[in-house]
């Protein structure tokens, strides 16, 4: 006995203790580092960017996380040292045996440095397009139009190239039409202008551009060329479209279709062709 007390009940009591500080580490320590974590993400997103208040929000918790847990085993009866010295051991071996994702960590470094997208911005890398739902150390996240999940490492973002659409305030929306030869081209040109100073999402600076590309097969190729907020763009290329058709039929500027016309010679007439009754067994044209 020691003062009264068994040696088993002080280390019971002791045990006791421990197991209280564990329980108060992970019960509390926890939440509580959770909510720090976040709170420190949304005063920093509003300061500077959503992408530096996830940085800071992951390194707040990933760092916490160290933390509690090492004072977690500290209470166990775990030696430090004995834990850092393994630790040594095995972060020379996974550095070995992840070259890959050494290289997508640098390479993730460089586009937080360099940030040539940020988070919510909507980028093409190959043939997905997608917006940007978090840039980490190994890899962004997309989610495409179609609400499809994309990781995408950062190697690959940095030895590739990639398109960013959303980068600039405003996009252009080229509409690719089609006229009939038949058509003046000064109304068209007109008509068009009138449609884009018409529609409320239209720009009026930058001006629309037309530009006649070529006499194509069927008809006169043009090119209306409109700007809008990036916000705006899939907008008014719906609304514009549908003005078109409907100022067209309106005003009676043909939109042909392709079709196949058959001349004789160096004659500007085309060959009659005669719908006759026909024979059973026999073909409609004469």
């Amino acid at each position: 006995m020691f003062l009264g007390f068994h040696i088993d009940q002080i280390f019971a009591g002791f045990q006791l203790m421990s197991l209280v500080r564990i329980a108060v580490l992970i019960f509390i320590g926890f939440p509580v580092l959770v909510l720090l974590s976040k709170s420190v993400r949304r005063y920093t997103s509003k300061k500077l960017a959503k992408q530096q208040g996830m940085i800071f929000e992951k390194i707040i918790l990933y760092t916490g996380v160290i933390i509690i847990a090492i004072s977690i085993l500290n209470e166990l009866g775990f030696k430090i040292s004995h834990l850092l010295g393994a630790a040594g051991i095995i972060g020379i071996a996974v550095g070995f045996a992840s070259q890959t994702s050494v290289s997508n960590i640098i390479s993730g470094l460089f586009l937080i440095a360099e940030k040539p997208f940020e988070v919510d911005d909507v980028i093409t890398v190959g043939s997905t397009t997608g917006v940007i739902l978090s840039i980490d150390t190994l890899s962004i996240k997309l989610r495409t139009f179609d609400n499809k999940y994309v990781r995408i490492p950062n190697e690959i973002l940095i030895k590739t190239e990639f398109t960013n659409i959303t980068r600039f305030p405003i996009r252009r929306v080229d509409l690719m039409l089609g006229v009939a030869y038949k058509e003046d081209i000064a109304r068209v040109r007109e008509v068009l202008l009138d449609i884009a100073h018409k529609n409320p999402f239209c720009l009026n600076e930058p001006e629309p551009l037309i530009i006649f590309v070529g006499f194509g097969s069927s008809s006169i190729d043009v090119q209306f060329s409109v700007w809008a907020a990036k916000a705006d763009w899939l907008t008014v290329k719906n609304t514009m479209l549908e003005d078109i058709k409907r100022r067209f039929d309106k005003e009676g500027i043909e939109i042909p279709f392709p079709h196949l016309s058959l001349y004789k010679g160096s004659a500007t007439e085309p060959i009659p062709i005669t719908l006759v009754q026909n024979q059973p067994g026999e073909s409609s044209l004469g």
